[in-house]
């Protein structure tokens, strides 16, 4: 049965201050929970209908109308997890670098941390107005894929700066991606979802890059972030 103190606490960490204080985010449903327990991330602790099988101390099994109580879902899958935020590792240097300058919406990051994921893209850096990638609604949209991309948070414009890697951004005027010449080692900047890339992050852009419109009419303003991430990296990927 849940305590009161257990119901409190679940509830606070919806709040990204709360998370942070408490080094604790939240995870829910059978799959995305079974993927976190199977990675290197510490179980803190579980509630589920139905048990894991796990240490008796790190289970509490609960029924359907408490695991309403608890969720942050409209329908509730059958479990939710607390698990221990990582520390945070050292920024990138080498390899390919995806970078996000304020994106704000949880099902966007979440989507673009699974395309890192498909794509084989190690690290995310994030401008720290980004979303909080253990938000629960990022956690549910990244369906697992957290555990496998480093994710860090840090002010992108020091980074940009500090890099010695080539810097590409998404502009509705750059450069037709399709006909350009891509790296394997560089970073790829991905800017806000109404206002693109910021002018403090424009002026470390190397190289402009764009998805042009085949459209008739291109009456169509511009893609979805997530949208234009998959087939930028679809690009970068294919060489």
């Amino acid at each position: 049965m849940l305590s009161k103190n257990q119901i409190k606490l679940l509830a606070r960490l919806k709040q990204k201050k709360f998370r942070q204080e408490q080094g604790l985010f939240v995870a829910e449903g059978i799959k995305t929970i079974q993927e976190l327990l199977n990675s290197t991330l510490i179980l803190h602790q579980l509630y589920t209908v139905k048990s894991f099988n796990l240490d008796a101390e790190l289970e509490t099994l609960i029924d359907e109308k408490e695991l309403k109580k608890i969720s942050f879902l409209k329908t509730p899958n059958q479990a939710l997890a607390v698990f221990k935020i990582p520390d945070e590792k050292d920024l990138p240097k080498k390899g390919f670098v995806l970078a996000l300058d304020d994106v704000r919406d949880p099902g966007n990051l979440g989507t673009i941390i699974r395309l890192c994921d498909w794509f084989g893209i190690s690290n995310l850096v994030c401008s720290e107005q980004t979303v909080d990638c253990f938000n629960p609604k990022v956690i549910q949209a990244t369906m697992g894929s957290i555990t496998r991309v480093q994710v860090s948070y840090t002010d992108l414009n020091t980074y940009l700066n500090d890099t010695t890697l080539p810097v590409y951004g998404a502009f509705m005027d750059g450069k037709n991606v399709y006909t350009e010449s891509l790296v394997s080692e560089g970073v790829l900047v991905m800017g806000n979802e109404a206002n693109g890339i910021s002018e403090d992050i424009e002026k470390h852009i190397t190289k402009r890059i764009s998805i042009p419109r085949f459209g008739e009419i291109q009456a169509t303003e511009s893609l979805n972030v997530a949208t234009a991430t998959a087939i930028l990296l679809s690009e970068f990927r294919r060489g």
